[in-house]
């Protein structure tokens, strides 16, 4: 499992570990049922607080992506791959409305933010 922390983002670092995880869930690259690090090792791993990645397994767990079992460990819940890749689509169709309509006040054409997408796009 690999994660990246970024201080220069304003989301939280919980919040980046815990999206993070749950992107690696939905593309498949965690298994249903396969162990997730302790949470004290991964704030190890990390170098940051076990009351941050508590936090970020919590919401997790919340969300259904993953489930503890005391004394065991926290594993990767069983999930319906459609209705996570449904989440995500609806996630990504509400950021893209906000920067439209951003892009809408500042007159920016729909071509020229085409052009910015597929750059982007061709980056990966």
């Amino acid at each position: 499992m690999k994660i990246i922390i970024s201080n220069s983002l304003n989301d939280p670092i919980y919040n980046q570990i815990s999206n993070q995880i749950k992107s690696q869930i939905i593309k498949g690259d965690l298994q249903e049922g396969e162990l997730l690090p302790s949470i004290r090792a991964l704030a190890k791993d990390l170098q940051i607080s076990v009351i941050t990645t508590k936090r970020a397994y919590d919401e997790l767990e919340k969300d259904g992506f993953v489930y503890t079992v005391p004394g065991k460990g926290t594993y990767v819940a069983m999930q319906n791959r459609d209705l996570l890749k449904e989440r995500k689509l609806k996630i990504i169709e509400e950021g893209l409305a906000a920067i439209i309509d951003e892009c809408k006040q500042m007159d920016i054409p729909y071509k020229e933010i085409d052009t910015i997408v597929r750059k982007l796009f061709e980056e990966d």
